[in-house]
Parts: structure tokens; C-alpha cells; sequence
């Protein structure tokens, strides 16, 4: 059995104590008047990221100005109030990137978990407790992020402009979404999906775990069925969190690719980071029969589910920007001249390199290669979702900074203390898994 480490929670608490005080000062120096807000503005000389791009045509400016400003048709917002409501949700939109991030990891893992389960895979069950391990964060991680949304409901912050109301007062857009896009509404729905994942794994958990002590495989197959339901579940609401969470920030736009494409961001950082904790794992002595095949297969899934994210962010990106519908083309624009090094560094960092690298069938079995690679790949889907966020709610007064940094050392500390606690409470060996002995004898 893994005994969590000193050193482990030296790391992760000081991670936390470190991302509390960046994320506190970004609270705490966050303008909390329009005077304040003018204040800083010229304390920096005004240097906007956006404020002197021009554009490339009249509509395009019309609708960038619209839609980063959260403004309406009847609802002026002057320049002033606009760059206050930026500057104001720089620290919450900070603390909602890394606490989405952290919690889509672990639900991605549960994800895979499942697929493994279902698929009565014969390769991965020496992996499950360290799967079993990543997935404990889901439960601290969605109380986390359904706190972030309720407080967004009451109007602490304007990361969601669709809950103000008058906004949609003078908004025809929103107004015609509003059936939908609607407060208790979105928080039913967030109880909904949170419920059906932790519930999920809660007994996922507990069929594993008692199929060690069994005399026959019932757990197992009760593990089985349960996973092929939960799938059929989680890809209906996994799509549906997509446009809650992330895509209605920006609620004048929509992509019927959305879903898809954040299923395959999360699923790759899940599975990245299964494969950096197996290999710490191992180099401290422990899953011992997990060998270079083992390995190889978590970097195929890292390569292809990366090809596979490319595949959809350019599906959705050259239909849009090839259509040049003013209400689509938007998106992308604000994303590119506003945020030209975390739009492009995103590109490299989750295709080009993870593609060069681990496209080598030897490189597969490199561990320090692997590891390398999963953290270039988890840094680039942080600024995935930072890129998903950050435009929509700060507009063009970004930079990454002690907010934006305390909010991943934060979620750091707190996903490596929670993953390594759960680790360290069962063997990580599932001795009744009908299925390991194959998974232990894994060669190709």
C-alpha cells in the first residue's frame, strides 16, 4: 500500500498556502469602484491588449466591441464601466479557470475510467487505483465549482452577463435564450450533472473495492453495467456543462462542436495525468508490474486524443473563420488579436509538440519523455480554457500574473493532496479484478 508522503504534503500544502495569498491579493487589489478601476487604468498607462488593434472590417469591430464589452442593443455601457467590470473579474475568472481546470481533469480520468470498464479492457485494470485516485478529486472539485456558480448568481462578479437582468432586458439575443439561460435553472442543471457523476464514482468506487474481498466477480459485473449507463450519461451532460460552464460566458455565440471539443481537452489532461502519477509511482517503488507496455498505451492515448482535439479545434475554427458570419467570426477574432501568444501558444504546445514527440513509437516507452510531454500538454490545456474564458470576461485588460498564478498553485496543492490521500487509503493493486492477471502479462 502507498503511504502518502511528508514531502507530498509539505508540496501540496505549501502550494495552497502560496495560491491562497496570490489569489487573496488579486481580490484585494480588484478595483471596487469605477474610480478605483480609472486608477489603475492609468497607473499602467491605458496599454489596453485591444484598445488599438483596429479591425478588419466594420462589422467585425462592431460585434468585438459588443461582445467583449457584455453590451446590448439599448443598453449602453460606457468605456469607463466597462473596463471596471474587466479589471473586477480578473480574480474571479482567475480562481474559475483553475478550479474548472483541476475538476475537468479529474472528470476526464472517470471518464476513461469508465470506457475501461466498460470495454472490459484487459490492459488497463493494474491502473485503476491510480485512476480511482485522480477521480477522489471530483467530489472537493465540483463542491468548488457549484460554490463558484451560486456566487455568480448572486452577483458577486459579471463573469456570466446573460444573469444580469438588465442586460437581457435590452438584449433580443439573450431574451430568446432566456428559457434556458435562466439562474435556478443553470443551478438545477449543475446539481443535476454533479450529482450523476459523483454518484457514479461513489459506487464505482465501492463495487472495485468489494471485488477484492469477493469469492465470485458480481461487483465486477455490476461495475461493468453501471459504467455503460454512465457513459450513456456523461456524454449527454458533459455537452450540456460545455454550454453552461463555458460557452455561455460568450452567449451571443455558439458551436455545435463545443461539447466535443471539451470532452477531448479534459479527456487528454485526464489521461496525461495518469500517466505522470504512474510514473512517480513507480519511481518511488511501487506498481511494480506495470511495465513499458503499459506506458506506451497511456502515450497513444495522449498522442491520439490529441490529434483527435486538433482535429475539432480546426473543424470548428476553419467553418467558422471560412463562413465569416459576423456573430461566429467574432469569437476567434477577439481571441486572436487580443490574445495572440496564449491563442497560438495553445496550438503549439497541445498538437505540435506533443504531435513531433510522441509520434515515435519508441518515445512511447521513454519515461521521461512522457513526462515531459504531459506537462507541456497540461500547461497547454490550461491556456486552452484560459483562452475559453478569459476573452469573455476580461476582455482586453489580461495578463497572467500572482492572480492567474495563485489560482494553479491553489488547485495544485489541493488536487496532489487530495489524489494521493485517496491513493494511499486501498492498495493499488485490484487483487480480485478477474481481468489482472491479464493487465499484469501485458505485452505486444
Amino acid at each position: 500500500m502507498y503511504t502518502i508522503t511528508k514531502n507530498i504534503k509539505i508540496v501540496s500544502f505549501t502550494l495552497m498556502a502560496i495560491g491562497f495569498i496570490g489569489l487573496f491579493y488579486g481580490f484585494y487589489t480588484a478595483p471596487h469602484s469605477i474610480e478605483e478601476s480609472n486608477a489603475i487604468v492609468a497607473s499602467y498607462g491605458d496599454h489596453g491588449h485591444s484598445s488599438n488593434h483596429g479591425s478588419d472590417s466594420d462589422y467585425q469591430n462592431n460585434s468585438h466591441h459588443k461582445e467583449n464589452s457584455h453590451e446590448s442593443e439599448g443598453h449602453e455601457v460606457s468605456h469607463e464601466e466597462h473596463v471596471y467590470h474587466q479589471l473586477s473579474n480578473r480574480p474571479w475568472s482567475a480562481l474559475y479557470v483553475a478550479a474548472l481546470f483541476f475538476f475537468l481533469i479529474s472528470l476526464g480520468t472517470l471518464a476513461f475510467y469508465a470506457i475501461q470498464r466498460a470495454s472490459q479492457a484487459g490492459w488497463s485494470p493494474i491502473l485503476f487505483r491510480v485512476m480511482e485516485g485522480i477521480t477522489g478529486y471530483l467530489l472537493p472539485g465540483s463542491i468548488i465549482v457549484f460554490v463558484i456558480l451560486v456566487l455568480c448568481t448572486m452577483h458577486l462578479n459579471h463573469l456570466f452577463v446573460w444573469m444580469d437582468p438588465e442586460v437581457v432586458a435590452h438584449d433580443k439575443i439573450i431574451q430568446a435564450k432566456s428559457g434556458y439561460l435562466d439562474s435556478k435553472f443553470f443551478l438545477a442543471r449543475a446539481i443535476f450533472y454533479l450529482l450523476g457523476w459523483n454518484i457514479y464514482r461513489f459506487f464505482s468506487r465501492k463495487f472495485s473495492l468489494a471485488q477484492d474481498k469477493a469469492n465470485d466477480i458480481s461487483n465486477h459485473k455490476k461495475n461493468f453495467q453501471l459504467s455503460a449507463g454512465f457513459l450513456a450519461f456523461f456524454i449527454v451532460t458533459e455537452s450540456m456543462m460545455s454550454w453552461d460552464w463555458i460557452m455561455s460566458v460568450d452567449p451571443h455565440w455558439f458551436s455545435t462542436l463545443f461539447g466535443w471539443y471539451v470532452f477531448a481537452s479534459m479527456f487528454v489532461s485526464g489521461i496525461t495525468m495518469i500517466a505522470l502519477i504512474t510514473i512517480y509511482l513507480k519511481s518511488q517503488g511501487y506498481l511494480e508490474k506495470v511495465n513499458n507496455n503499459h506506458m506506451h498505451d497511456l502515450a497513444k492515448f495522449m498522442f491520439g486524443v490529441s490529434v483527435f482535439w486538433a482535429y475539432l479545434w480546426f473543424s470548428q475554427f476553419m467553418l467558422i473563420w471560412y463562413a465569416n458570419i459576423p456573430e461566429e467570426v467574432t469569437y476567434f477574432v477577439t481571441r486572436i488579436e487580443d490574445y495572440p501568444l496564449p491563442f497560438w501558444g495553445m496550438l503549439v504546445t497541445n498538437l505540435i509538440f506533443p504531435f513531433f514527440v510522441l509520434m515515435n513509437s519508441d518515445y512511447k516507452r521513454v519515461n521521461w519523455l512522457i513526462v515531459m510531454t504531459g506537462i507541456v500538454i497540461l500547461f497547454g490545456h490550461y491556456l486552452d480554457f484560459y483562452n475559453m474564458i478569459m476573452p469573455a470576461t476580461v476582455g482586453d485588460q489580461w495578463y497572467i500574473g500572482v492572480p492567474e498564478i495563485g489560482g494553479i498553485m491553489f488547485f495544485t496543492g489541493l488536487f496532489i493532496y487530495v489524489v494521493f490521500n485517496t491513493i494511499s487509503k486501498v492498495s493499488l493493486e485490484p487483487s480480485g479484478d478477474p481481468l489482472l492477471k491479464e493487465s499484469e502479462k501485458f505485452v505486444y
